[in-house]
């Protein structure tokens, strides 16, 4: 195996034996293969809809097969090996579909030149993907500039169809994004393509993440309402209880419906907290509020939770035998030999009877201590703040914001944005999103004039909130640019929404943000230098220098 697509990989450099996320060397390597597979389903399917040949089966397996590949989702190699075999079958299908209506139309055969993607057997086993694994994956493509822009541009497309997933599930969709990954994805097969090819290519991922982010809010907030502030309780009472963790709000609302009236108490985790101040969700008196941090505190904080656990996405660890009989996925989360809560049927819901018949079995949680604090800062929310925000400015009570949003993890590098918070100056304000929050909202920061220090937009895909409120200050400004504000953004990220969040930023033209705790393995000397000339990226530092630069402006 050899993967570097998270902020975690080994020595900065690659995972070459086994992922430091939990991944086998074989579930990488069917990641991999089931990339390429969706590649070659992109290629088709592009030339499909050349001749007017749609394919909804195809979208969403695209959308699906990426999402799948993004860190900390999927460690089932036998359901990997599933998703390949359907991929063949879905792009045998698409590819016929186009022959045939190629044929007709110019009654002679397509002979054109095929990008090299890999010819897959139907009928290979695990261990003949697994060998094949290595001529498709990251080390295939020999130039290391062009690789590495290949590799940016999957990462934030993988980013992207995270978001888009959860919008579809909802009923929202774009085609024009679903039409720009597959172009994407089809780009990375395509060796005539030039650097500058790629670096647009790029930029308009970063064109994309912004349309999806923006399909995603509306998404949320017509199904469940604009959030509102909340003061969200963080421990735990007496009675039975289920923790659902992950991004899914449908599964979080039917969780809370099948709950409801059954005595089963129900808790958020991690980048569901925000679920807490939607108003659909607060009509439920037994969603008691949140429990735990970021993912990386999980096997800890799971363990100490004595009641069912339910991942409904991304950003699971590898489970403890202490709680691996009570955790459960779903979506397309996965672990081996985890419980898995089957997908809904059209129209219909998933069934999470299993979970709650566990719930009560195992009774009462522990009783654990919390305390409150305030969520809810949607764009709209924030704006409707715009005047007493702006006077603060005005009169000097607010000195300067920063953007601190982004993923946490494990490395001790990290403590950097949690004194970076500690550290800043009493007249600043912190804008967040994602689970980098943790770092910061269980702080006693205080308020300015009633304006929270830390105001928490919610989810990674929030962070378009935090971009739509930059747009909105440049506007009452009257600024030529987000760069002219009075706002730093300081990022910390671990995986590939992150990068998709990274690639919005600077498709927004957001210049000067630091990044760590480190850069991404994943760009070449050559590519991190284009970045930084063209966008004055910067890596992390230490919490004194930064801070004293970025209150400089710089």
């Amino acid at each position: 195996m050899f993967c570097y697509q998270c902020q975690e990989t080994a020595k900065n450099q690659g995972c070459t034996v086994a992922g430091v996320c939990g991944k086998s060397g074989t579930v990488a390597d069917l990641l991999d293969v089931l990339t390429d597979v969706t590649k070659g389903i992109s290629f088709w399917s592009i030339k499909a809809s050349q001749l007017g040949i749609e394919d909804e089966e195809t979208d969403n397996f695209v959308i699906e097969a990426m999402f799948t590949g993004v860190t900390n989702v999927n460690f089932d190699s036998q359901k990997i090996y599933g998703l390949i075999k359907k991929g063949l079958e879905v792009k045998t299908n698409i590819k016929n579909k186009f022959l045939a209506a190629y044929e007709t139309k110019n009654n002679k055969k397509f002979s054109d030149a095929v990008p090299s993607s890999a010819s897959w057997e139907s009928n290979a086993s695990i261990k003949d993907f697994e060998k094949r694994g290595a001529e498709v994956g990251v080390l295939s493509t020999k130039n290391e500039d062009i690789r590495s822009l290949r590799e940016l541009l999957i990462y934030g497309i993988k980013g992207i169809s995270a978001y888009y997933d959860h919008a579809k599930i909802l009923n929202y969709k774009n085609q024009s994004v679903i039409n720009f990954v597959k172009k994407g994805l089809a780009s990375t097969i395509d060796d005539s393509l030039s650097i500058d090819n790629y670096i647009a290519l790029v930029m308009e991922a970063g064109k994309n993440a912004v349309d999806t982010m923006a399909l995603l809010d509306k998404a949320n907030t017509d199904s469940y309402g604009i959030p509102t502030i909340t003061e969200v309780f963080t421990g735990t009472v007496a009675g039975a209880g289920i923790l659902v963790s992950g991004h899914d709000l449908k599964d979080f609302e039917e969780i809370l419906k099948q709950t409801d009236g059954t005595g089963v108490n129900v808790y958020t985790h991690g980048e569901m907290l925000p679920a807490n101040a939607y108003p659909a969700f607060k009509k439920y008196k037994h969603l008691i509020g949140n429990y735990g941090t970021s993912w990386y505190n999980q096997q800890k904080e799971f363990e100490d939770f004595n009641g069912v656990i339910i991942m409904t996405t991304n950003c699971i660890q590898k489970p403890k035998d202490s709680y691996k009989d009570k955790i459960f996925t779903t979506g397309l989360a996965a672990w081996d030999g985890v419980a898995h809560i089957a997908d809904r049927k059209q129209g219909g819901q998933k069934d999470f009877t299993a979970a709650i018949k566990k719930a009560k079995e195992l009774g009462s949680v522990k009783v654990i201590e919390g305390k409150k604090i305030p969520i809810g800062f949607n764009h709209n929310t924030i704006l409707s703040l715009a005047d007493k925000i702006v006077d603060a400015v005005k009169t000097g009570a607010i000195k300067r914001f920063f953007v601190m949003g982004g993923c946490d993890g494990r490395q001790k590098e990290r403590e950097y944005f949690t004194d970076v918070a500690k550290q800043l100056p009493k007249d600043t304000v912190i804008l967040t999103a994602g689970c980098a929050k943790f770092r910061y909202n269980l702080l006693d920061l205080g308020d300015i004039g009633g304006i929270p220090r830390v105001i928490d937009a919610g989810q990674c895909n929030d962070s378009y909130s935090l971009a739509v409120v930059a747009l909105k200050l440049v506007e009452v400004f009257g600024a030529k640019s987000i760069n002219d504000l009075p706002i730093s953004f300081d990022i910390g990220w671990y995986e590939q929404k992150a990068v998709t969040v990274l690639l919005a930023l600077l498709f927004l033209g957001v210049k000067g943000i630091r990044l760590g705790p480190t850069l991404p393995a994943f760009l070449s000397p050559n590519v991190a230098k284009v970045l930084i000339e063209a966008f004055d990226l910067k890596q992390t530092g230490t919490a004194e220098e930064d801070i004293k630069l970025m209150m400089a402006g710089k």
